[in-house]
């Protein structure tokens, strides 16, 4: 059998009831694997994956992000139409204490333009301490302090899963916890540091998937670790679950 007809055959209906058994039931790992075959089938994947989503209780997390984000890209028009009638502006509430517009930035993470939603996310944290931060283009660590929890869960959200749990405020934080809240350890680990030398902005991050964990979003280390530290203290993480 030629390549051109194996591309052709059409999975069989206990073949797609096994992979949609999967996707539902398998661990993370194994999910996220999935759902690039499961696109790749074309229609009768994309259906499982359409199925998948509002049945899944809608759980924000690295697999329902990565079936959002893969439905999203195809283009094709009966799963562009399934996305806008059910989730116009993704699976993310865009939630804000302070009416801050995070729609730019959920579409920038949509699609993975890390480099521009991390501009973005700094803009979006100098709007959360307000009109002086926004002047000087940074955030003291006493206005971090204030931030309001609803908007820095959206903001963390948003990274977090729409890069399949790799990127986020609360990965940071994670790690730096498990080194002893040690700043020290932490550059070199998610790459902001090698050996003595800070990574030099931009060229030398890495702006995909393949970047460490924790890598993105950046923070201005160069002026120290109290933003950080103010960050990574902030009350919003005793709710977040994962």
């Amino acid at each position: 059998m030629t390549d051109q007809q194996t591309a052709t055959v059409e999975p069989s209906n206990d073949n797609l009831a096994s992979l949609e058994s999967k996707l539902i039931n398998g661990s993370e790992k194994e999910q996220l694997q999935l759902i690039a075959q499961l696109i790749d089938l074309g229609e009768p994947g994309w259906e499982i994956l359409m199925t998948f989503l509002p049945s899944s209780g809608l759980t924000p997390n690295a697999v329902t992000g990565k079936v959002y984000q893969s439905l999203y890209q195809i283009k094709q028009t009966k799963a562009q139409e399934f996305l806008q009638n059910n989730f116009p502006d993704g699976i993310i509430p865009l939630k804000s204490e302070l009416n801050i517009d995070y729609r730019p930035l959920s579409h920038l993470l949509i699609e993975q333009k890390f480099q521009a939603a991390d501009t973005l996310t700094r803009r979006k944290l100098c709007e959360l301490a307000g009109k002086d931060a926004i002047q000087r283009k940074w955030v003291y660590f006493t206005e971090v302090e204030q931030f309001p929890p609803t908007d820095l869960q959206t903001i963390n959200s948003l990274w977090r899963v729409y890069s399949e749990g790799k990127f986020g405020f609360s990965v940071q934080r994670k790690i730096w916890l498990s080194l002893g809240q040690d700043f020290v350890k932490l550059w070199p680990k998610i790459g902001w540091k090698q050996a003595n030398n800070w990574t030099q902005y931009p060229n030398e991050f890495i702006w995909d998937l393949s970047a460490p964990v924790g890598h993105l979003p950046l923070l201005n280390q160069l002026r120290g670790v109290r933003v950080a530290a103010s960050l990574f203290s902030h009350p919003v993480w005793s709710e977040e679950k994962s």
